[in-house]
């Protein structure tokens, strides 16, 4: 959510996003949520055959389909008809190119999925007055989040407490 706080002094901040320092009630939070949705990325799901065939609607591939169908077309000369090997060996050479390129950006997919899986699965939340432990997913617009050196920072926030310049100390956040 991109609203440009980081602009408006802090007190204004928390009139535009309807909070305090004292943090969201579990209610605010769960109407926040269904508004604004998990505080996650969207997950795709690809049809692997689709993306499989993306891999040969490229220039390159175009050039070696027309070069399959040229050899099919045209005769060898001499009395002699199409060459149908030639066309078997570009079309397997295109097969190959593009099972190359679908399993190398499969396994970065995957790898990237796991990361994503990983990432501040965890955060410490203020919220009904306590600091507690939560899902990152959950958070909302309007919460005060603390960090402490090791922390992944779970979403947009501007900082509420500490000093900027130090990294060893615990922070405290406000979702924007």
């Amino acid at each position: 959510m991109a609203l440009g706080l980081e602009r408006f002094p802090l007190e204004d901040v928390f009139e535009q996003l309807r909070t305090s320092r004292g943090g969201l009630t579990s209610e605010d939070a769960e109407v926040r949520l269904q508004i604004f949705g998990p505080n996650k990325l969207e997950e795709k799901t690809e049809n692997k055959i689709l993306k499989f065939l993306s891999f040969m609607w490229n220039p390159l591939s175009w050039a070696m389909e027309a070069a399959a169908v040229m050899a099919i077309v045209l005769a060898n000369g001499g009395g002699q008809g199409p060459d149908g090997q030639d066309c078997i060996g570009i079309v397997c050479l295109l097969l190959i190119n593009s099972t190359i390129s679908f399993i190398e950006e499969n396994n970065a997919g995957n790898a990237a999925a796991s990361l994503m899986a990983h990432l501040a699965p965890k955060t410490k939340g203020l919220r009904d007055g306590r600091w507690q432990e939560q899902d990152a997913a959950v958070l909302v617009p309007g919460d005060i989040i603390n960090i402490k050196l090791g922390d992944i920072i779970p979403a947009d926030a501007r900082l509420l407490e500490g000093d900027s310049q130090k990294i060893d100390m615990q922070y405290t956040f406000l979702m924007s």
